[in-house]
């Protein structure tokens, strides 16, 4: 018998990609393991999934399923422009910073166009500049707008400010593509259905995230103009994504779904964040860089700080600048956790 070596520790803020399954989506996997079924997406329960997705959103819309976050807005992006074609998002959009160049490889070189905007959050009229900037030929065309909900800072776009986008998208003939990495956490903080936050506002395709919610891996992709999904099924199989034991993506989603997992996972990693927050307001070394919305904590600690936190074991992020950190709650994350890592800050303070 083989004996798996005993996990290392990590005590961690670092990501919701760090997390395990959460006990919803392992129970489907494991049920859906039972068997032989048919091969990619032909099994009811990817039918089960696509159709539960369809009842939570309120529309018949195309559902496709992907190995991971990259693929999806990638290949969505690529499946609504031409190569000489540019995409509108913003300066600090996961598409522009954390995606290796992936949507400019999978649209054969459309160009993506930054955007400014407070907390993360697009301006509509610096998306209109960008949009009536150039017209002649020698320029690419704008042809999409990209949007983050979450954002890349942890703020929430409100149903008006993402109809004051769309409008704009719409009088000039552009479509709009959501990045729902944090979709969840953005729909339980937002208090609105999936429907009003996405495609009654003036949504096309949403790029659903599973992984940071509870799976172990898998991306919904729903286009809610389903003509614009022609052919791209052919797309998904062309860049690999298609996955010919389908069921062990799908069954995890409809997991999340059946069961109201997806939006008991992000509420409770919303009250973890909340309560981090409430936590670090007390010390006086630590600002808070944005406003905490969803399940992220952005703020701003001196550096040897962050050192000493390293040192002691914790794992986070600082990419906002040299001094910003990044704190991150999951679906798992535990109040101990958070009063482990605060004894930890004060102690080092």
């Amino acid at each position: 018998m083989i004996t798996a070596p005993p996990p290392t520790r990590s005590i961690q803020f670092a990501s919701d990609n760090y997390s395990g399954i959460c006990p919803e989506a392992l129970d489907y996997l494991l049920t859906a393991n039972a068997g032989d079924v048919p091969a990619y997406g032909e099994d009811e329960w990817t039918q089960r999934a696509t159709d539960k997705f369809r009842d939570i959103f309120e529309i018949d819309c195309e559902v496709f399923f992907v190995f991971n976050g990259t693929a999806a807005n990638s290949l969505t992006l690529a499946s609504l422009c031409q190569s000489y074609h540019s995409v509108i998002c913003h300066e600090l959009a996961h598409v522009e910073t954390d995606e290796c160049g992936a949507p400019e490889f999978a649209s054969n070189g459309s160009k993506l166009l930054l955007a400014q905007g407070r907390n993360g959050k697009l301006d509509p009229a610096h998306v209109e500049q960008l949009i009536t900037k150039r017209t002649d030929i020698h320029y690419p065309k704008p042809k999409v707008i990209s949007l983050t909900q979450a954002t890349e800072v942890g703020t929430l776009y409100t149903v008006d400010e993402l109809v004051a986008i769309t409008a704009r998208a719409r009088h000039y003939g552009l479509r709009v593509h959501m990045d729902g990495a944090r979709f969840a956490n953005a729909l339980v903080a937002s208090g609105k259905t999936p429907a009003e936050l996405t495609w009654r506002a003036g949504i096309d395709v949403l790029c659903c995230c599973g992984t940071k919610n509870g799976m172990g891996i898998g991306e919904a992709i729903l286009f809610f103009d389903k003509a614009l999904a022609e052919d791209f099924a052919y797309r998904c199989k062309q860049a690999g994504q298609l996955c010919s034991k389908m069921r062990f993506i799908s069954a995890p989603w409809l997991g999340l779904l059946e069961t109201g997992a997806w939006l008991r996972n992000a509420e409770h990693a919303n009250r973890m964040a909340a309560y981090l927050e409430q936590q670090l307001r007390d010390v006086p070394e630590i600002k808070l860089l944005f406003p905490r919305q969803a399940n992220g904590v952005f703020v701003q600690m001196p550096q040897p700080l962050i050192d000493e936190l390293y040192r002691r074991g914790w794992k986070f992020y600082t990419f906002i600048g040299t001094d910003g950190a990044r704190l991150m709650c999951a679906w798992n994350t535990t109040v101990a956790a958070i009063d482990a890592l605060m004894a930890d800050i004060r102690d080092a303070v």
